[in-house]
């Protein structure tokens, strides 16, 4: 069964449980309002408060920096997705990403476990830096939780809104823009991890080889190779390691008949048009490189470096991914309040307010038909 389907029927059975329930629930925090179901609470709040308290100034100027680089960020995915117009339908800037699932259009798979805690850390920063950086600046938090917008699931730190609104413009920028800062310098921590990680596995291992990660469904592999074999040879040319597979298996042709050698046995493949490309060939497969072990004095302890890459990779690649989206200059994203506030230092609210809004209709646009292009 396709992994979306899980995940439907557990948002099915969490939206019919909480619509039995939500007056018992409702002791507990949780609130019915169709189509969002939240659960608030104040414990965190005491939490927030002693982090923000250790040492304010540094808050306060990690975040003007923040700015700063927010509105960097704001520049470079926004030219990004714009640009990416062209080929839309080949390469899509944005698709929908959820562990576990092969999503059309994307071509990236995440793994469900490391998914789920790389996707917890996103929503933790994000909203703990938004709740940190509002009590910095005097600004109340009312609830912290959890809700579920359909089948969406997100989280939220609640500041009071009208505190917000009254608070200094610079105020309320370090506010909206603490959150995806967090998720950037939480990225590059995840890269420096990665890069220490790489570093130690050569200590330990050696290259044999280049192993099958993942078979795409429904493409030429499916069925055919099975995850865990090892390539030995594709049409008689040998693999030796990473940089031997890519340029053998970029020089094949759509429709080409493909002889691949594996550990397992040799098998023949009739080669696909790749999604990214359509005058190359297209397995279905994602590998990586095999590696054994030269010295088993420790025991099987050394394979978790490749369990702890792998984690560090996706906490990596979704909190930036996640962080530089919400900067978009698109509302209701914190880019695009912070955009807002921009114009404002210049502008009316009767100028600055349409110029937004009209912004904010063509990104989302943009979004939503790079996403649909996916399933074309």
């Amino acid at each position: 069964m396709n992994g979306i389907y899980y995940y439907l029927i557990a948002f099915v059975v969490i939206w019919v449980l909480v619509g039995i329930f939500h007056e018992r629930l409702s002791k507990y925090g949780v609130e019915l309002n169709f189509p969002v179901i939240m659960w608030k609470t104040q414990r965190l709040r005491g939490l927030i408060s002693r982090i923000s308290n250790l040492s304010p100034t540094f808050w306060r100027w990690y975040m003007n920096v923040g700015i700063v680089v927010a509105y960097g960020a704001m520049i470079f995915i926004t030219w990004t997705l714009i640009s990416s117009i062209p080929s839309v339908f080949d390469t899509p800037a944005v698709s929908i990403v959820i562990p576990g699932v092969e999503m059309p259009g994307s071509s990236i798979y995440i793994p469900f476990f490391y998914g789920l805690i790389a996707l917890a850390t996103v929503l933790i920063v994000h909203e703990f830096s938004h709740g940190i950086q509002a009590v910095g600046e005097n600004i109340s938090i009312k609830s912290i939780g959890l809700l579920l917008f359909f089948i969406l699931p997100g989280a939220f730190v609640e500041p009071d809104e009208e505190e917000l609104k009254n608070a200094k413009r610079s105020s309320r920028l370090r506010v909206y823009a603490a959150g995806s800062i967090a998720n950037i310098s939480l990225a590059v921590i995840a890269l420096l991890l990665v890069s220490l990680v790489s570093a130690g596995i050569p200590n330990y291992f050696a290259e044999d080889g280049i192993a099958i990660d993942r078979i795409v469904s429904d493409s030429p592999s499916d069925g055919i190779l099975k995850e865990g074999m090892v390539l030995k040879s594709i049409d008689g040319q040998k693999i030796n390691d990473s940089a031997t597979y890519l340029d053998v298996v970029s020089s094949f042709k759509p429709g080409d008949n493909v002889t691949v050698a594996t550990d397992q046995g040799t098998y023949t493949l009739t080669l696909d048009k790749n999604p990214n490309n359509d005058s190359r060939g297209y397995f279905g497969i994602q590998a990586n490189k095999h590696f054994e072990l030269k010295d088993d004095s420790l025991g099987p302890l050394p394979w978790v470096l490749f369990e702890l890459g792998e984690l560090f990779q996706w906490v990596f690649m979704l909190n930036l991914g996640i962080g530089l989206f919400n900067l978009l200059p698109l509302k209701p994203l914190d880019g695009g309040y912070m955009l807002e506030i921009l114009l404002s230092y210049k502008l009316s609210e009767e100028q600055y307010k349409p110029i937004v809004n009209t912004l904010s209709v063509i990104m989302a646009m943009i979004i939503v038909f790079s996403i649909v292009a996916g399933f074309v």
